[in-house]
This record gives C-alpha cells, structure tokens and sequence, in this order.
C-alpha cells in the first residue's frame, strides 16, 4: 500500500530498582510496527540517565550485549521511529535528551506538530541551537523554557501546550517523575496499564502494555496530562523497594478541542490486537469489510486479504458477502528495513509476498487490502495474483481513495504523487491491472468506530475529506529542516 508507519512511544516507572530498561526492549518489540527506521531507550537510576540510541530494528539496535550496558534503575522511556519530519540520521533517533538549571529531561514523542517551523523559528531567533531536525526537539526546548519559569515538571509540560499545535503523544522523563500527555485533539494514541509487581507502564498502544506483563488501566483522554511519581514517605519507611507509586490525573486541557482520533490509525496503523479509546483495532477493520461488501458487492469464488493490513477488513468482506475467505497469499516474515533488493529491477513485491497457486488457480478472485497510494504495490498485486492464475481480480480497498496530504504524523504524499488525485476510480482500476474496484465510502468511515456502547464521535479524516482541524503549516516539506537557508545568513 505504500504508507509508511508511525512513532511509537513507551514509558515505565518500578516501585523498585529492576531492569527497567528490558521492560522498555519488549514494549517496543511489541510497538515495531510503528516504526522502523531507529529506536533509543533511556534508563533513569537515582536521577543519573543512561541511553543507547541508533538506525535499525528494536533487535539490531539492542543486541545482547547493548542491553547489558544500560543499568537498572526506577524508570526508563522508549522510542521507535518512522521519521515524518526530519532525516533518518541518529541524531534524530529518541527518546530526546536535554540538561538544564532545573534538572534532566527525557522525551519520546509521537506524531507532528502543524506550526513547528513557527515555533523553531521563533526559538532559534532568540538564541536556540538546534541538533537534530525532527520537531520533537521544538517540543524539548518549549517544555525546557517553561520549565525555568514553572515549579514542577508537569506544570511545564501543561504550559507547553499552549503554543504546541497539531499532534503529539509524549512521554517525558525527569529526575523524579514520569509524565505522559496526549494533544488536545487525540490524533495519537497513548494509554497506560499496571504490571503485577505494581510498575506504571504507558504505550501508544495496548498490545505493548500486554506484552510486558500489564492490565491496561485506561487510554489517556485527549488533552490529558498524567504525572506518576514515587511516594517519598514510603521511600522513607520502605527503603523505595515497596514504595508505592502515586498517579495524578490533570485534566485542564481536555474539551478544549473537538475530538480528531485519527481514522487511519484503526485502517492501517495499529496492531489488530490493540484496543484504542475503548475501540477493538480488529473489529473496526472487520466492520470496513462487512460495510465494504454492502457498498461494492461483487460475484466472486473467494476473498483474499493482502497481509497483514488487509485480514481484518476480508474477514469483514467474506462474513457479509458469504464468500469463503482463504489464504492466498504468504508474506515473507524475514523481511526487514534493511531488506536491500539485489537489483532496481527486482519486484520487492515478490521478496515480501507470494502467491498460492492451488487456491487462486481457475478462480474469481476478491483482493482486500487498506489503501492505493501512488498505485504501484497494488498493479503488482494485482499481477501476482493473475499470475497465479485466477480468472478475475476484483479490488476491494477499506478505506476512502487518499486526496490529501496528512500533517499530523502520516507519512502520505503530496497530492501530485496520489493517484486518486489524477484518475478516477475506474482508470485507476485500469491502470493496476483490476477487474473492478471499490473503495470504503467517507461517510462510512464512522462505523469503524461504533463498538458496542462505545462510539467514537469525532475522528480526522483529512488526508480523505481536505477538512483539517488546525491550521494548514506554511512548510510542509518533511526535509524542511535540513535545507540550506538559501543566503538568510551572511558569509
């Protein structure tokens, strides 16, 4: 499909000193999906940081021998990255470390901020020097200043918000605290659960707070701020094994904002076995399939979903249609980021996908899958299948045809790169090679999130509708940071 993921954060803070950051290793193992381009731990003993930070998956960046040199500590944050703003250089590998008068600080973050070539400007205009070129080290001087100017760590963090504007789920980090907060609008997910020996553990997503052991408490609410800190008392009485460990709710942001969710968080991002703002990720992509065969029904021997974002959605298709659902096409689970084809002209769609002969030979065929993008990934699906051998390939597609660029932490292109942007439905059914081809309608899109007694109300559907809820940035190059300044300063 063609959409690449998503920032995934992840926090912990022990009632003791344990091997935290090991924690953080599988929280983000089981949050890979949402980024694969670097990844970074910071551990946090007595107030003393420790980090590794680099380019490559959880498992190449943390071998063995990586892990044994972060220490044990109390808390520890996490980070893997797909880079929608800024290079994919270390410098811009997370968790974001920062000194100051005040103390320490470490922050992960998920999403982008829609003013953040604002806000950098303004910063570096008054004296700021900057390392790395995602947003997130805005984000780390914004809280960093207000943080001279506030008591706690919290109450700059709460300030902070203020001036940030778009999306952004972080997990900060400070001598004594950890803090989680969720933008006013709720693009990103962020939740939090407790592990059985009492450690506080927050996550983008469900499955990686399951991953480690916990009980997921609660999805934190948009605008929200939760602080979680030892009990000095029971330090005292205790000797911190045993302490207990305080959370605090602050909720002065939330209902600030009308609710945005991001739609395509339960389309494509997510893990199916995550559960996000009371909604289960795999029913929402079943209920697109069942509302996809209302809406596009087709005469069809099977369904076939494309692995992995599209088996949800054919589950869907197959249950409301009555046509059998098979496996028919086997994803290669070796393939990684640093997969390099042996030649330009190697079909990488091969390397990751093959066909099943006997099960598609001879029939018609129903392919299900999350989104056309720029249309490639699909016309090569389209003629694996065919090659196969099936009769008729009918193209089924879960979410609406992408008409506009997202600003929010999608990484969707500019709209001379989207394919419905230039063709209508039928030419592009043409150009992949399909029988036919039917998209998820937007005024459907509101099914996915209507779960029982839970509904979701308000959810971004931008990068389909153009409607977007704040204010479209001047620059929205994700290299914007690391152009030359084209002569702003003098020789």
């Amino acid at each position: 499909m063609g959409i690449q993921e998503e920032c995934g954060v992840f926090g912990i803070i022990s009632n003791s000193t344990t091997d935290v950051g090991q924690m953080v290793y599988y929280g983000l193992y089981a949050l890979q999906h949402r980024g694969q381009e670097g990844c970074g731990i910071v551990v946090n003993h007595d107030g003393l940081f420790t980090s590794h930070k680099d380019l490559g998956l959880v498992s190449e960046v943390f071998t063995r021998e990586n892990l044994k040199k972060l220490p044990q500590g109390e808390m520890a944050v996490g980070h893997v990255r797909y880079g929608t703003t800024g290079g994919n250089n270390r410098s811009n590998c997370q968790p974001i470390e920062v000194n100051h008068q005040k103390g320490r600080m470490a922050l992960a973050h998920n999403g982008n901020l829609s003013n953040a070539t604002t806000l950098r400007d303004e910063l570096e205009l008054s004296g700021a020097i900057f390392h790395t070129t995602s947003d997130t080290e805005t984000i780390a001087y914004i809280i960093t200043k207000e943080r001279l100017k506030t008591p706690s760590i919290e109450e700059a963090v709460l300030a902070s918000m203020d001036t940030l504007d778009g999306a952004y789920s972080l997990v900060v980090m400070s001598p004594q605290k950890l803090i989680c907060a969720r933008d006013p609008y709720g693009f990103r997910p962020l939740c939090y659960g407790i592990t059985k020996d009492g450690s506080f553990v927050v996550a983008s997503e469900s499955c990686a707070i399951r991953a480690v052991g916990g009980e997921v408490i609660r999805d934190v609410e948009p605008g929200e701020v939760l602080v979680f800190t030892n009990s000095e008392s029971e330090k005292e009485k205790t000797g911190n094994s045993g302490a207990k460990i305080m959370v605090t709710s602050i909720k002065k942001n939330c209902r600030r904002k009308d609710r945005k969710t991001c739609i395509f968080e339960y389309i494509y991002f997510a893990r199916p076995d995550s559960v996000i703002d009371g909604i289960s990720v795999h029913s929402a992509r079943v209920r697109a399939g069942r509302e996809l065969a209302k809406k596009h029904p087709v005469e069809a021997d099977m369904i076939i979903g494309v692995p992995d974002s599209g088996l949800d959605a054919a589950i869907g298709y197959s249950l409301q249609s009555g046509i059998p659902y098979r496996i028919g096409l086997i994803k290669n689970k070796y393939i990684g980021r640093t997969f390099i084809a042996p030649d330009h002209r190697m079909d990488q769609v091969r390397i990751k996908l093959s066909a099943i002969e006997d099960v598609i030979r001879g029939k018609r065929i129903v392919l299900i899958d999350d989104s056309i993008v720029r249309g490639t990934t699909s016309k090569r699906l389209v003629d694996l299948v065919r090659e196969a051998g099936a009769k008729e390939v009918h193209m089924r597609i879960s979410s609406p045809p992408f008409l506009h660029p997202c600003y929010y932490g999608t990484d969707i292109d500019s709209e001379e790169h989207l394919i419905a942007c230039k063709h209508s439905i039928p030419e592009i059914a043409k150009i992949i090679g399909a029988d036919s081809l039917g998209y998820l309608p937007i005024e459907s899109l509101g099914c996915l999130l209507e779960e029982g007694e839970v509904e979701i109300s308000g959810y971004c559907n931008a990068c389909f509708g153009g409607d977007y809820p704040t204010e479209i940035p001047a620059d929205t190059r994700k290299d914007k940071f690391e152009l030359p300044l084209s002569g702003k300063c003098e020789t």
